[in-house]
C-alpha cells in the first residue's frame, strides 16, 4: 500500500516509520519544500514530496498537521482518498474554535467538512508519538495495546483498522465521526496505554463536558 503523510512532526514521522516497517511505501511532506525533508526521509526509508504530491501518492493519506491548518490541506488531491485524521485540538496552539468549545461537533467532523470528498477516519490521535513507535506488539500478544477508530465509511474504517493491526495495535470500533469526541484530547482513553477491554470501558465512561487534567497524559 502507498501511504501519503501530510505533516512531518512527531506523529507524521512515526507513521512513516511504521509504514516502512510494515512493508508499505510512504511519502512524507510538510508545509515547506521537499528538500527540507531530505535527511528525514532518508532516515525513515521513505521519499519526500509536496503536500499535493503526498496526497496524490497515497492510497491512504495520514493527516498529521496542527488542527488550525486543516483549511490549507490539498482538497482536490484528497478527493476519494481515505484520510486518517490524527489531529487534536489544542486551543493554546490552534486558537479558540467556537464549535469545538461548545461541543457541538468533533474535530473529525470539521476535517470532513474541510475535505468534502475524502473518506475521513479518526485514528492514531489518542497515542503519544513515542508510544506509537515503541508500544506495538504482534497480534495475539496478551494485553496488547488497543486504539480507537471512528468513521462514517465502513470500508475505510476496516482498511485503517487492518493497518492499525499491522502497526501493532488492536483496533476498537468507536462508532461514527460524531462519536469520535469520546477519544479526543483529555478524554479517558486519550494517550493512556490500555488494552481492548480498557479502551471499550474508557469510551463508555467518557462524558462530553468532563476532561482529564490537561497534560496528565504526558509522562
Amino acid at each position: 500500500m502507498k501511504i501519503g503523510i501530510l505533516g512531518a512532526g512527531f506523529i507524521g514521522r512515526a507513521m512513516a516509520a511504521l509504514a516502512k516497517q510494515s512493508g508499505h511505501e510512504a511519502m512524507i511532506s510538510n508545509s515547506r519544500e521537499p528538500a527540507t525533508l531530505f535527511s528525514t526521509a532518508a532516515a525513515l526509508g521513505c521519499v519526500a514530496g509536496t503536500a499535493r504530491e503526498a496526497a496524490s501518492f497515497g492510497d491512504v493519506v495520514v493527516v498529521a498537521v496542527p488542527f488550525a491548518r486543516i483549511d490549507a490541506l490539498p482538497v482536490a488531491e484528497l478527493d476519494g482518498k481515505i484520510a486518517i485524521d490524527t489531529c487534536n485540538y489544542y486551543p493554546e496552539r490552534d486558537g479558540r474554535i467556537a464549535s469545538l468549545d461548545a461541543r457541538s461537533t468533533t474535530t473529525s467532523q470539521l476535517l470532513a467538512a474541510a475535505l468534502p470528498g475524502a473518506r475521513v477516519v479518526k485514528a492514531f490521535n489518542a497515542i503519544l508519538a513515542r508510544d506509537l513507535e515503541e508500544h506495538g506488539t504482534p497480534a495475539g500478544t496478551p494485553q496488547r495495546r488497543a486504539l480507537p477508530v471512528a468513521a462514517d465509511d465502513a470500508t475505510a474504517k476496516r482498511i485503517v483498522s487492518e493497518l492499525m493491526d499491522q502497526f501493532g495495535f488492536d483496533p476498537v470500533d468507536a462508532g461514527v465521526l460524531r462519536d469520535s469526541w469520546r477519544f479526543e484530547r483529555a478524554k479517558p482513553v486519550y494517550c493512556i496505554p490500555l488494552d481492548r477491554a480498557g479502551i471499550v470501558a474508557g469510551l463508555a465512561a467518557a462524558t462530553r463536558d468532563v476532561e482529564l487534567p490537561h497534560g496528565s497524559w504526558r509522562r
